[in-house]
């Protein structure tokens, strides 16, 4: 820090990222009691340990590897213009700036001076911590749609891939200033509608199709049965928790401040940024999120007339669609742009399940999938030509090149590594919990097997020695 105005520049934005994990964390707070609240009874600790665990084990595996991914891979690698790996120095768990570290000079060659002092040695962990809480929503987006009847194991597997490997290869392509679908492609999704949402839906859809159905959800002629949640309350108030939780996600995809020669623009003034280091405000997000929420609602309440469930996830399926573009669209555009996505969500869920009956217990392939791939498309037609990035040379935003990123997001990092891993955990028994075990309720198994076990530990005791 070489100067007063670097050293505070560095602080400032040290703090404003620590603001926006500790925000994120009221998502996974609101996953976890809209989980229980849609899980029968005879299920609800299961359901809740399985989401909570994930957090541990998505943690340790991101800062082994995730984090490094990030950097290490926005040209594919050899996608674009022929070139591999990224030297990431800051981001390999056994690098100096992976730890308390207070700025004096390096220790490691691959460490520089400019590095150490004036930026990594700060921003390092809490960059790392706010990506850490986008890999949580990742992987819990598929939580919820597998709720009753898959192992504890399983999902925490495919927890991991979702959440320390496929997601954060596509925010290295598509989310990285430098990424090769940001130059090649033009693709723009500011907030995540297919970086996070998108992929997650996507890897729900793999999964459940493997998984089957929960007992009793399809009639013998394949009629779908509704399973209400059981605790509307919780649902209600998991999900508005979540929407709290979502003003952290949108403020940690932004750069909070950065010198406008940074960026290739003239002058020595100062700007917030979004990720693609193009410029934007907390104004313009906090305009569009407010109105995209209220489409949502609107649109949810409307298509499903009345129902509190829908009209809920309604609320966060406007979100997700217009995230792709909220740093850019008036906020009319986004409260309309929301409600479309909320009906095609609505619309998809019900008929995938019933064209192919598919059981998501909480709408999460609708709300995070199908409206993020709908988010990125609809951005492509509401910003087309509109620069992809404030550097030269890359492709402009389009309907293209946005279908193709969504298709890429969806189905090609999304449902093909998700169903390659559950269809392996399938074939070994792996995936699914007994039928008599579903039946009586995954809790009541889960107590047995604590029971049986401690039996044996008192029988053994009072063996003779």
């Amino acid at each position: 820090m070489d100067t007063d105005i670097g050293a505070l520049l560095v602080i400032f934005t040290e703090f404003y990222y620590w603001l926006t994990v500790a925000l994120m964390f009221l998502i996974h707070v609101g996953f976890c009691l809209y989980e229980v609240g849609v899980s029968r009874r005879k299920n609800m600790m299961h359901t809740l340990l399985k989401n909570t665990m994930l957090i541990p084990l998505v943690t340790v595996t991101f800062y082994l590897f995730g984090w490094w991914i990030y950097f290490a891979f926005p040209n594919g690698p050899f996608i674009f213009e022929g070139k591999g790996l990224i030297d990431a120095p800051n981001a390999l768990p056994w690098s100096e700036l992976m730890g308390t570290h207070l700025g004096g000079p390096p220790a490691e060659g691959s460490v520089t001076t400019a590095d150490d002092n004036a930026f990594w040695a700060r921003i390092n962990g809490v960059f790392w911590a706010a990506f850490l809480l986008f890999s949580w929503t990742a992987a819990s987006i598929v939580s919820g749609s597998v709720i009753e009847r898959i192992r504890s194991s399983a999902f925490w597997i495919i927890a991991v891939l979702v959440g320390s490997c496929t997601w954060i290869i596509d925010a290295a392509w598509g989310w990285h200033w430098d990424g090769w679908m940001v130059k090649l492609l033009g693709y723009h999704d500011a907030y995540a509608s297919g970086v996070i949402h998108a992929i997650a839906g996507g890897a729900a859809l793999a999964v459940l199709i493997k998984l089957g159905p929960r007992i009793g959800k399809f009639a013998a002629d394949g009629t779908p049965r509704d399973i209400p949640p059981r605790n509307p309350w919780l649902v209600a108030i998991g999900l508005f928790l979540i929407y709290t939780g979502f003003w952290g996600f949108y403020v940690a995809c932004n750069v909070p401040i950065i010198g406008a020669g940074d960026i290739g623009a003239g002058g020595a003034t100062f700007t917030a940024t979004n990720i693609y280091l193009t410029p934007t405000t907390l104004s313009a997000i906090t305009f569009n999120f407010l109105m995209s929420l209220t489409g949502g609602l609107l649109a949810g309440y409307a298509v499903s007339r009345g129902d509190a469930f829908w009209t809920y996830s309604g609320g966060l399926a406007g979100i997700i669609t217009a995230s792709a573009g909220n740093d850019l669209y008036h906020p009319i555009q986004a409260m309309f742009i929301g409600a479309i996505g909320v009906v095609i969500a609505y619309k998809m869920h019900f008929w995938v399940e019933r064209k192919f009956k598919v059981d998501d217990a909480v709408g999460a392939v609708a709300v995070h999938g199908y409206a993020g791939f709908a988010g990125l498309v609809i951005a492509g037609f509401m910003l087309w030509g509109h620069p992809s990035s404030a550097f030269e040379g890359y492709a402009a935003i389009t309907p293209w090149g946005q279908f193709a990123g969504a298709v890429i997001m969806f189905f090609v990092l999304g449902f093909a590594p998700a169903y390659i891993l559950a269809s392996v955990l399938s074939a070994a028994g792996m995936l699914r919990v007994p039928r008599e075990i579903e039946i009586a309720g995954l809790d009541f198994a889960e107590e047995s097997a604590a029971r049986e076990a401690a039996a044996e530990v008192e029988a053994a005791e009072k063996q003779p020695a």
